[in-house]
């Protein structure tokens, strides 16, 4: 079942229609990328899921009900800018926040206590928003976002200004709340991070949606039959008479092949030249080549 589902969605601004047609649905207890550059139309679109602004047409759908006003409470929204009072004390915003996701003060505290003694910041409760570093603002917009325990979360850019053992200590609650059955939209410029991290994705270039499928489906789409095979020993001379090698380097080559042959056949033709082969690979496109290919110089851009 789909958690959140997309029908032909538009959004237009004056003469620019950020949000073109755009469908897409987001399976249940998943952790879904949303990808694309910079004016692609992803922040409109995260803006029509949490109901900050209406979509012109198209439809949305959260858990089988047309999205409505009700549902915010139900969504976790994470934004790439710190959307914190940097004058107010941590504990205090906390609890300000939690309540405006319908918690109880006494069921805020409760939940702050888990998730601050969690992280090792219960020290940071008096402590100014504007005190904190980038890293530490961002851990705690990271509990703001997750306190309600809402059934999807959208989190933009959540590792951004964390140094590496945040970032696997945030990864980790992600992994955590998505074991749990939570739902998760990952957007981001990392895409490294996406493969990863993310089971589904769908990448958005100027409004539209271009590509979608499991990360499996996508890089398979691309892929050019190339395989890897590092050896011991000494290849046989005419080898590259009879194969496709692209590169060769000390102990491996790379060979491609044509659209009729197979793996199998290209390993046996291997073994019966007495190759002694230490291991074979296919390579697959890494998911930043794929979306360099498919948006051209304005993604890469984006990622450099």
């Amino acid at each position: 079942m789909s958690i959140l589902r997309l029908e032909q969605v538009v959004k237009t601004y004056q003469n620019h229609v950020a949000v073109d047609q755009v469908s897409f649905s987001i399976p249940e207890g998943t952790i879904f990328g949303l990808l694309g550059p910079n004016g692609a139309g992803k922040t409109s679109l995260i803006r029509i899921i949490t109901t900050i602004i209406r979509a012109d047409s198209g439809a949305v759908y959260f858990n089988g009900e047309k999205l409505n006003s009700k549902h915010p409470s139900q969504i976790g929204y994470m934004p790439e800018e710190r959307g914190l009072y940097r004058k107010m004390k941590v504990g205090e915003h906390l609890v300000y926040l939690a309540r405006l996701k319908g918690l109880s003060k006494k069921a805020a505290l409760a939940a702050l206590d888990y998730w601050m003694d969690h992280f090792g910041i219960k020290d940071w409760w008096n402590k100014k928003v504007e005190e904190l570093s980038k890293g530490m603002q961002q851990k705690i917009q990271f509990i703001a976002t997750v306190i309600h325990e809402p059934p999807l979360l959208i989190l933009d850019e959540p590792f951004s200004g964390l140094d590496p053992i945040n970032t696997n200590l945030i990864k980790d609650e992600i992994d955590a709340l998505r074991s749990r059955g939570t739902s998760i939209i990952f957007s981001t410029h990392r895409m490294e991070q996406v493969e990863k991290i993310c089971e589904n994705i769908v990448l958005i270039n100027q409004g539209r949606n271009i590509l979608q499928g499991t990360m499996e489906e996508v890089k398979n789409r691309f892929k050019e039959n190339l395989y890897e095979i590092q050896y011991s020993g000494i290849l046989p001379e005419g080898l590259s008479e009879k194969v496709h090698i692209v590169r060769e380097e000390a102990q491996s080559f790379t060979v491609q092949l044509d659209q009729e042959s197979d793996s199998s056949s290209l390993l046996r033709h291997l073994l019966g030249n007495h190759i002694q082969i230490v291991s074979f690979n296919e390579i697959l496109p890494s998911l930043n080549e794929i979306f360099i290919r498919q948006v051209g110089n304005d993604f890469k851009e984006e990622i450099s």
